[in-house]
């Protein structure tokens, strides 16, 4: 077995999910090949992403290809893209019907060794604060968002999660759209284009 497979296989948090308020079972969603030019780094699935295996197939996913200007078929070819979240299974909701954070566990066992597959990735999007902790080690993430020409310079833009629930905070700073997101767009079309 490789790599991808042994994470569909991992049943690490049996026991957490099951004990959440949507009791469900651990269905990793694994979207990755070693020599992808584009990382995009993100947190979680979401409840739609469990029940389809498909990263981002959910409003978010329309606003992140939006964001980077990519077609739906350019996100989702395994040659080119790589989607490694935080955690590879739905955190699940709490009492609240809130998500729950990625399970750490998750991260601390699968993370080096995906990132040792993928190889030197061109570009990568940490997509979300828990992406933004892990690889940046910033804890705030406005302030590693406003400060994304540092890390873009190295070939890494960190950029807010693209829920909905992040419509208030796209309108706050409209400098992510006017400024940031043309600087994005122009990069990931060219790692996409340039062999």
């Amino acid at each position: 077995m490789g790599l991808p497979e042994d994470i569909r296989g991992c049943r690490l948090c049996t026991e957490r999910f099951a004990a959440t308020a949507t009791a469900h079972q651990p269905r990793p969603v694994v979207w990755f090949r070693p020599g992808a030019r584009l990382l995009i780094a993100g947190q979680a699935p979401g409840a739609r992403v469990h029940e389809s295996g498909r990263p981002f197939t959910d409003r978010s996913g329309d606003r992140l290809r939006d964001w980077t200007g990519l077609s739906e078929a350019e996100f989702y070819d395994l040659t080119r893209v790589a989607i490694v979240p935080m955690a590879f299974c739905f955190p699940g909701y709490d009492a609240k019907g809130a998500d729950l954070p990625p399970p750490a566990i998750c991260a601390a066992t699968w993370r080096d060794p995906v990132m040792a597959a993928l190889g030197a990735v061109r570009l990568t999007l940490l997509v979300g604060g828990a992406a933004i902790r892990w690889h940046l080690g910033a804890r705030d993430v406005t302030a590693a968002v406003a400060d994304w020409r540092g890390p873009a310079a190295r070939g890494v833009f960190p950029l807010p999660h693209p829920s909905w629930r992040n419509t208030g905070w796209l309108k706050r700073n409209p400098w992510f759209e006017a400024e940031l997101l043309p600087v994005l767009r122009a990069r990931v079309r060219e790692v996409m284009e340039t062999e």
